[in-house]
Parts: C-alpha cells; structure tokens; sequence
C-alpha cells in the first residue's frame, strides 16, 4: 500500500473537515432525515429523498477521509534541506514575463493553486523537484511551455 505525502498543514486541515463532519454535518442530517420522515409517504418526499442524497455525499466523505488520513504519510518540511523536494516552497520567475511566483509543494489533497499549494505530481511540480537554486526548468503545461528560472528555496 502507498503511503500519500501530506504536510503537517495539510494534515491537520483533512482532520478539522473529518471531526467537522462527524460532529456537526452527521448528526444534523440524521435529525433532517427523521424530521423528513414525519411527514409521511417517503416516496413523494423531496426533503427525504434530499436529505438521503446528503446524507450518501457525507459518508462518502467521510470514508475518502479516514483512507487518505490512513495512508498519510506526515512530512516535515523544516526537518529538509538542498535541492527542491516534496514540501519546499520555491520562489520562480518567469522567464518570458519576468512574473514571480511562490508555490509550496504538497500532496494532492491539500493542493490549491490559488493559495501556493502545488500537487506534487503537477508538471511544474515534477519538473522543480531535484534542482536547486539558480537551475532554470522548462515545463510543459495545459497553457504551453514555460520557463522559469528558480530564485528561492524554503523549507519552512
């Protein structure tokens, strides 16, 4: 079984959506569901059937949760060092528009382009891990190719 690389953030945050879902998001759609079914015929009954839907999305949730949690494998990123690995954070320049960028390396499950969290099985990812400060990388992505020229390392 593989383990899936997680950062300590990363974590900690599947663990407040799984205790949140648990705790708030289970119980009241299991008082929905029972306020549905007062009343009556449950074949006509769009709040049942609703809450039902609900219901399904929240286990699913929660199982997907408890098997990503299960296999993590929690990193460091402060116990790292040297060329760019999974949980640096990489400070880019773009080479054809002189546009930096700062992205933090991180599993699937907690990447989020729009906050600097980048999947480490992202192109741009793949191409940075391994080099070092100063290296330029060429990466091909969905928008075309891309140089960039690598200007900070962190392992913060």
């Amino acid at each position: 079984m593989d383990k899936i690389p997680m950062t300590r953030a990363g974590a900690t945050a599947l663990e407040a959506e799984l205790k949140h879902l648990k705790s708030e998001e289970r119980p009241a759609i299991i008082r929905a569901i029972a306020e549905a079914r007062e009343h009556g015929d449950l074949s006509e009954n769009a709040e049942y059937h609703s809450a039902r839907e609900k219901q399904s999305f929240i286990e699913g949730r929660i199982k997907e949760l408890e098997g990503v949690l299960g296999m993590a494998e929690v990193i460091d990123p402060k116990t790292l060092s040297g060329t760019i690995k999974f949980g640096a954070t990489v400070t880019v320049v773009d080479e054809d528009t002189d546009e930096e960028k700062t992205w933090q390396i991180v599993g699937e499950h907690e990447a989020n382009i729009e906050k600097g969290l980048l999947n480490v099985r992202s192109p741009i990812a793949r191409a940075l891990i391994g080099k070092d400060e100063g290296d330029s990388v060429e990466v091909r992505t969905p928008g075309g190719e891309r140089s960039y020229e690598i200007l900070k390392i962190d392992y913060v």
